[in-house]
């Protein structure tokens, strides 16, 4: 084989590390940078033969230092909201085909079923493939609460036509991939990948930066099961002086589980500390004894798909406690890293997190354990290898 010579090797170099010569992907999601989904902007920014830009209607934070992001919020000076909101009602494609005029994607990577049928169209104007990650309610909740929202209602109605049309179908666990399957989704393109998290970046942590706390990181929202969490915890915290439970999210539940809170004495020993940016949240996990994700299945369908936060608190040197529903079993290896509990089963949970608080033998042994499980089956620089690898397949 012939070696190119060094000026021409110079040259190659440059062009990877700027970017310059790499195949364009677009990232498609909504709601741009929200606080509670780093791990989209994560992987596009570990990808090494692409180069990834973003699309959506609108952003919720900063897209990642030296990308390109593009929202049809930027079209509208006047009317931005009720131009945006016709847009989503009738999945009219002109408003993002005016936005991206100048880019030339090679394919689009839609995240969530929802993005996955708007950019469908978008994908089949410029005939380039479409890749969609479905990481959990976009596989499991019922029709009926689909149509109940502005949002979402095209989606139940479209997802056969997905389904039908879409090239390739990733899904964050295989609880996943089985419920798109059991919707009728090409069993050949749809597939499990796991985004993983960055184990360079997030390092175990030391023995003494651990603190007497249980640490619940989540959206305040049903599928959660905080309440389940705050329930289980006041029968801890009566035999553990000093522990406290931290609680990292917000959302439409804040106000009744913070009553909850009150009623069962628990409010100078749990902390409501809000949506906190993504560094904040690790730097919390190293503070903390366990982290805790009790999860359940809503009477709507859903389910948790994984749960990143429960990879990130592994990587971390975490112990870890979650239910066993949806996609949490799928990361935690019970008795080793951590522990699997009923959903709904607040005396099963506090039993397991005083468990964990009486030996801090096991705690250690676990967050070693789970550490090595995340390093072997969840780090994103080979996940994102193989990410890679499936645009390949579709490019050529």
């Amino acid at each position: 084989m012939q070696i190119p010579p060094p000026e021409v090797l110079d040259q190659m170099s440059h062009a990877i590390g700027t970017g310059e010569g790499l195949r364009e992907v677009a990232i498609f999601r909504h709601n741009l940078f929200r606080i509670s989904e780093p791990f989209i902007a994560e992987q596009a920014q570990h990808l090494r033969r692409y180069r990834p830009f973003y699309v959506g209607r609108k952003r919720f934070g900063l897209p990642p230092e030296g990308a390109s992001s593009f929202a049809l919020e930027d079209l509208y000076t006047r009317c931005t909201l009720p131009r945006i909101g016709w847009q989503m009602l009738t999945g009219n494609m002109r408003p993002y085909l005016r936005l991206m005029a100048r880019q030339r994607p090679s394919l689009i990577h839609a995240h969530f079923g929802i993005e996955g049928v708007t950019a469908l169209a978008l994908a089949m104007r410029l005939e380039i493939p479409l890749v969609t990650t479905f990481h959990g309610f976009d596989a499991t909740l019922k029709m009926h609460a689909m149509l109940g929202s502005p949002a979402w209602f095209r989606y139940p109605l479209l997802r056969r036509t997905l389904a039908r049309e879409g090239d390739l179908f990733l899904c964050a666990s295989t609880f996943i991939r089985q419920r798109l399957l059991a919707r009728g989704f090409p069993e050949s393109r749809t597939h499990t990948h796991y985004i993983g998290v960055d184990c360079q970046a997030i390092r175990p942590r030391e023995d003494f930066e651990e603190r007497p706390a249980i640490l619940h990181v989540a959206r305040l929202v049903e599928v959660k099961g905080t309440r389940y969490l705050l329930r289980a915890f006041a029968t801890v915290a009566r035999r553990y002086d000093r522990v406290q439970l931290l609680i990292i999210g917000d959302g439409p539940l804040r106000r009744p589980l913070q009553a909850l809170t009150a009623s069962l004495g628990m409010q100078d020993r749990v902390q409501f500390l809000g949506a906190l940016p993504h560094a904040d949240v690790l730097s919390w996990m190293r503070k903390a004894a366990m982290l805790v994700l009790p999860g359940i299945r809503t009477a709507t369908g859903r389910e948790e798909g994984l749960g990143m936060v429960l990879l990130e608190a592994a990587a971390t040197g975490l112990p870890i406690i979650g239910s066993r529903v949806g996609g949490i079993p799928e990361c935690i290896v019970e008795g080793k890293t951590g522990f699997l509990v009923p959903e709904r089963d607040a005396d099963a949970l506090a039993q397991r997190m005083g468990e964990l608080l009486e030996d801090s033998v096991k705690r250690r042994q676990m967050g070693t354990a789970g550490r090595a499980l995340v390093e072997r089956r969840f780090d994103i620089e080979r996940q994102t290898e193989a990410l890679e690898s499936f645009y390949d397949s579709l490019l050529g």
